[in-house]
């Protein structure tokens, strides 16, 4: 049954790869790249400033920057550990992918699973929580993690599989880190 995941996994990320066009692959390599979101995290910063102040504002921003440490890590620590190669690296569907995007995205690291899907989905939850009693479109932030993600499938450097968990990862952590910072800021500041 495993073998059976493993193979409609390959085939998925094959027939995801060859539905994009040449004309829309530096729209993808721009949304794939966390440099160009550099306004969105900025305009981030600057809601929960304004929002909780700076000294409260302070402590969540810093929570923040833990809390993509301790996913990055915890991904390349899975990486490392699970041996997967991804399908620009794979022998067996690496010759059905869409070649255009080769000279471009050729990572070497392992597949399982997606540090962008699981990083953009954690942040984007946790920042959701904080700010979602005050703003009410702040559900928008979900388009990060979509974009992001879909870009991995896109470029052909992750399986659908590798996505897929890096979501539910994400989505499992950035519950887990909330409740323990709910704990942190009624201490510190209520």
């Amino acid at each position: 049954m495993f073998d059976s995941i493993i193979q409609k996994d390959k085939e998925l990320s094959v027939f995801l790869n060859n539905l994009g066009s040449e004309q829309w692959d530096s729209f993808w390599l721009g949304i794939t790249n966390q440099f160009y979101w550099a306004p969105l995290f900025l305009f981030i910063l600057i809601l929960i400033v304004k929002t909780f102040g700076w000294k409260r504002g302070g402590v969540m921003i810093l929570a923040m920057i833990l809390l993509v440490t301790i996913s990055d890590q915890l991904t390349v620590f899975i990486k490392d550990n699970s041996f997967r190669l991804r399908p620009n690296n794979d022998p067996e569907i690496m010759d059905s992918l869409r070649t255009s995007l080769r000279e471009f995205t050729n990572p070497q690291s392992h597949s399982f699973m997606s540090g962008h899907a699981t990083t953009s989905t954690f942040f984007s939850l946790f920042t959701i929580f904080l700010l979602r009693d005050k703003y009410k479109q702040i559900y928008f932030l979900l388009l990060f993690p979509a974009f992001f993600a879909y870009s991995r499938l896109y470029l052909g450097v992750h399986f659908p599989t590798d996505v897929f968990v890096g979501i539910l990862l994400g989505i499992l952590l950035a519950n887990i880190y909330y409740f323990f910072f709910k704990k942190l800021d009624k201490k510190l500041f209520l």
